[in-house]
């Protein structure tokens, strides 16, 4: 059920792309365990210097291959759990070629009653779908 954003500078290929999207949803199966076909990814290319993203003092320079990713997903996992998703996000996108320091993660949280999938109804609510267990 996470809603995953996924911002690169512009240039990349459908296969790179596809790659970032696959490794990122592979790790949130295997680390949140939810359904494979709860795949919501919105890919996002932007020109040259419409991405910035500094190091926030951390010692490090970013490259052109950053990878920007806001994940919203519904509350209540535990700060091990996503700690657990970060490094295994980072991992997977290494084997897309993406370096650790190119990989920055916001991590949303809401509640079931902040979804509707379609039909303007919030299908956690209305029974349609079951809240997922965290």
């Amino acid at each position: 059920m996470p809603l995953v954003r996924i911002d690169v500078h512009e240039g990349r290929s459908k296969d790179e792309l596809e790659c970032l999207s696959k490794a990122i949803h592979a790790a949130i199966l295997s680390e949140y365990r939810i359904p494979e076909r709860d795949y919501f990814h919105i890919l996002t290319q932007h020109p040259s210097g419409h991405i910035i993203a500094q190091d926030a003092g951390l010692g490090f320079e970013r490259t052109a291959n950053v990878v920007m990713i806001q994940i919203f997903t519904q509350g209540g996992r535990g700060q091990k759990a996503k700690q657990s998703l970060f490094t295994a996000i980072a991992a997977r996108l290494g084997e897309c070629g993406v370096k650790g320091e190119d990989v920055f993660i916001g991590y949303f949280e809401n509640a079931a009653d902040d979804w509707s999938f379609g039909f303007g109804r919030a299908q956690y609510l209305t029974g349609e779908l079951a809240v997922p267990q965290k």
